[in-house]
């Protein structure tokens, strides 16, 4: 006949809520890994997405730059309009190549991280006795203050 919780060791007690605790603590890993499959695969289709929104972009401008270069030619030769949008492209890429190094420059690494573990490393393994030591200029502290 099953015991009352009263009735039952606090060993079986400690047994049981052990179970328990493991089955919760498997049941939530289950439940991470159905959503993380479940979000896997929607930004994998989002990345798709934006991955031919992107090759769509570039066709795009392609195709712009032809008619830019079809407009310019009514008032230049064909070889001078083309080359002043091939110019104009370059100019763009090289501000943006530009850009891109200063902003690169301007990383300043993982200072506060690697400080931070240094501090730790500090903490873990300090240099000093664990027990502080007396000053001889201070006297210690006794119960009545003095």
């Amino acid at each position: 006949m099953p015991q009352t919780p009263e009735e039952e060791s606090l060993g079986s007690l400690v047994a049981q809520a052990s179970s328990h605790i493991s089955s919760l603590v498997r049941s939530e890993i289950e439940l991470a890994k159905a959503e993380f499959r479940f979000d896997a695969k929607r930004v994998g289709m989002a990345g798709g997405l934006f991955a031919a929104a992107a090759f769509m972009a570039h066709l795009c401008l392609i195709l712009a730059s032809f008619t830019i270069a079809y407009a310019l030619a009514q008032w230049l030769p064909n070889w001078l309009a083309f080359l002043i949008v091939t110019v104009f492209y370059l100019l763009v890429a090289g501000l943006l190549v530009f850009i891109g190094i200063r902003r690169l420059k301007g990383l300043a690494g993982m200072k506060r991280t690697a400080r931070s573990i240094k501090d730790l490393k500090e903490i873990a393994t300090p240099d000093e006795p664990a027990l502080p030591t007396l000053h001889r200029d201070r006297e210690p502290v006794t119960r009545d203050g003095a």
